[in-house]
């Protein structure tokens, strides 16, 4: 067993206030001089002593410990960001607790209730639940919370976004330039504020362009099951519209699965006589789908604003007497890419 408080009391003849004070970093505030402060710190590593941070979490009701609810941990975008929003927490000298809501709304406000119980300082999340329901309470009650890659628009928190439209524009405006014609758009969460943004995207730069947007070229793929359900929307569109000639897909993850479709259906899109598109991309592109244009997602600037937005809150409800901060939105562009020229 560690070494407590109480042994590096005794050994300093100290009390354990005054050692609490000093190892959560109160010393200066409490008038503790430098020197007892120096003995407390160097008796502390000669013990190798482990902070109980929940019991510190108790009695100081700050945890050092922030919050993140993903969609897919497995996703690559959302890994990419909670690496990054790790490193920018703990440069800051917070830790970080993550959790998948496997975008069930359901599972998503039973992990906003277990990082409440376990007292983390704030939530960063990527809203599942287009109602925003928990995630209203949470902003509600006071507690620090940023919402980023969604946002919601009747919950009171800070968000950090890509903007979606323009991203979306700029694509499938290119593929409209170059002549594509029959321009499908395979989408899925249509109740989300992000992907109507893109849809919007979509049908403006096809409506700018002279072109009909045909109903037959909109598929919208369930997420339970997404796979099948790709190759089934493709299979409904290409039997329906046989000269399709383009394809504008809304997450990179459609975009993954539309390729597998492609090569075991033998459909060669290495020529270039089929235009491809799509919101963020994956590593697989560079060489299964070179000519697909793509619009790249700020990932590090995302992370950074995402932890900066939140340890201001987190800050400002530590402060006695302090107001909370008004919510702050973040619009991030996307670096467009187009590769097919």
């Amino acid at each position: 067993m560690g070494a407590s408080l109480k042994d590096i009391a005794c050994k300093l003849n100290l009390s354990k206030t005054t050692v609490s004070w000093v190892l959560s970093g109160q010393g200066d505030k409490k008038g503790i001089s430098a020197e007892t402060q120096s003995r407390v710190l160097a008796c502390a590593r000669s013990l190798a002593y482990e902070p109980n941070l929940l019991a510190r979490s108790l009695n100081t009701g700050v945890s050092k410990t922030i919050g993140l609810i993903l969609p897919s941990i497995s996703d690559t975008f959302f890994a990419h960001i909670a690496d990054r929003i790790e490193s920018e927490a703990e440069r800051e000298g917070y830790s970080l607790m993550i959790a998948g809501s496997n975008s069930e709304p359901e599972r998503e406000n039973a992990l906003i209730r277990l990082f409440r119980s376990k007292k983390v300082d704030g939530i960063i999340i990527a809203p599942a639940d287009a109602s925003g329901r928990e995630v209203g309470r949470l902003a509600e009650s006071g507690c620090p919370v940023v919402l980023f890659d969604r946002c919601l628009a009747k919950t009171d928190a800070g968000c950090v976004v890509i903007d979606n439209e323009a991203g979306s524009h700029a694509l499938v405006r290119h593929l409209a330039a170059r002549g594509f014609r029959k321009i499908a758009i395979i989408t899925t969460f249509p109740h989300l504020p992000t992907m109507e943004l893109r849809h919007r995207g979509y049908l403006r730069a096809l409506a700018e362009a002279g072109l009909h947007a045909d109903p037959r070229l909109y598929g919208e793929v369930a997420y339970a099951g997404y796979r099948q359900h790709v190759c089934d929307t493709l299979d409904r569109i290409l039997a329906t519209v046989p000269d399709t000639d383009g394809f504008f897909f809304t997450t990179h993850i459609l975009a993954t699965e539309a390729l597998r479709y492609f090569h075991d259906r033998g459909i060669d899109i290495s020529d270039g006589r089929l235009g491809l598109a799509c919101m963020h991309e994956d590593p697989l592109f560079r060489l299964a789908a070179p000519r697909m244009s793509v619009a790249r997602f700020p990932v590090e600037e995302i992370s950074a604003h995402a932890v900066r937005l939140l340890l201001r809150q987190i800050r400002e409800s530590q402060s006695p007497g302090s107001v909370r901060p008004a919510p702050e939105s973040v619009v991030l562009p996307c670096r467009m890419e187009f590769r097919d020229e």
